[in-house]
């Protein structure tokens, strides 16, 4: 099993073969090395997860089965060496999001290509809020297409673009800040720490889970680099726990068209997102400007599928607009001191 890279294949093939092969009674932990992500089953054969993000490291052994998970984001000279060191037979699965190699390269060249299109609704798995989040989706002719049908398109109306996926953060990247959006029961709790590095901005993500209470949220905070928290103002009483708990917290600014003003300066920056960042990455590539029944791109973004986006943007909106949240800062700084002076006569 092959994806774009490790943390990837953690949050998704790893996980679910896990769950597969428990669930059914299979599962035999000695036979998994975690250390080198590979089950050997009795007879001797085996399932080994890599990932591949330089085109030296397809240069490995031969296999007799490859799949090739979300193959769009694997590059083609990588996809390559790997199909052309499987002896037996290559699977590949991906949402059609755009023409990429397969469509370029292999279709219209090879004739032992089996082609089937699966959507949703072949998923006996899908838990109810993941089928209610995708058919939300309907009216988005663009999304509907690709998501919903599983039908090649081209989606037109992403709001971001250009973001690079590094492997990791720099030593000399500085961190700024935090993003928090609330989230619980449907909805995940995303916090994305964002670094300055190099004239731009490096995104990765700290937290991203359904079910945290705000002392949770609070001790995940507590427990990382510390800086500014910039989180929902939706919450303002979470908010209020959280500083409870000792978190340097501020409620976002909002007002008129502050999302699409927000969305304007993010995209004005240069960004880095971190491997790491499994649903980030995710949420970038598929965070939509809503389309109308005719088409026509409209200047308001697509719920949903917006969590670690809103937190980014509200952290990194603080940033550039440093100067509106001054007095705010300079109450919780003073608020600190006193604390400590506070403490240090007890």
């Amino acid at each position: 099993m092959v994806a774009e890279s490790f943390p990837h294949l953690q949050l998704g093939a790893i996980r679910d073969f896990k769950n597969i092969m428990q669930s059914n009674g299979y599962w035999d932990e000695n036979s998994w090395n975690e250390s080198t992500h590979k089950y050997t089953f009795k007879e001797g054969s085996f399932v080994e997860f890599i990932s591949f993000d330089k085109f030296g490291k397809a240069h490995g052994p031969r296999r007799d089965i490859l799949f090739l998970n979300e193959a769009v984001n694997i590059p083609y000279l990588i996809a390559d060496q790997l199909i052309t060191r499987t002896r037996k037979i290559v699977w590949m699965d991906w949402n059609p999001s755009e023409e990429f190699w397969f469509y370029t390269e292999m279709l219209p060249n090879r004739k032992d290509i089996d082609f089937i299109t699966l959507t949703f609704e072949d998923n006996g798995a899908l838990d109810e809020v993941s089928r209610n989040e995708i058919l939300s989706h309907k009216g988005n002719k663009q999304w509907w297409t690709v998501y919903g049908l599983g039908q090649l398109g081209e989606i037109t109306s992403r709001i971001y673009t250009n973001w690079a996926i590094i492997d990791e953060i720099p030593h000399e990247a500085r961190l700024d800040r935090y993003g928090l959006d609330f989230g619980y029961t449907n909805d995940p709790t995303a916090i994305i720490a964002i670094y300055y590095y190099n004239g731009g901005y490096i995104l990765d993500e700290v937290c991203y889970q359904r079910g945290l209470g705000n002392k949770q949220i609070a001790d995940t905070l507590l427990n990382i680099k510390q800086a500014l928290v910039i989180a929902d103002s939706a919450e303002p009483k979470s908010i209020d726990d959280i500083r409870g708990y000792g978190v340097n917290i501020l409620a976002t600014e909002k007002g008129k068209d502050s999302v699409n003003n927000g969305i304007q300066l993010v995209q004005a920056q240069k960004i880095s997102v971190t491997k790491q960042s499994v649903n980030l990455i995710k949420e970038y590539r598929n965070y939509l400007w809503q389309v109308d029944k005719n088409g026509k791109v409209l200047n308001v973004p697509e719920k949903g599928n917006d969590h670690a986006m809103d937190a980014l943007r509200y952290g990194l909106n603080s940033i550039i607009k440093m100067p509106s949240i001054k007095k705010d800062l300079d109450q919780i700084f003073l608020r600190n001191i006193n604390r400590q002076s506070l403490n240090s006569t007890k």
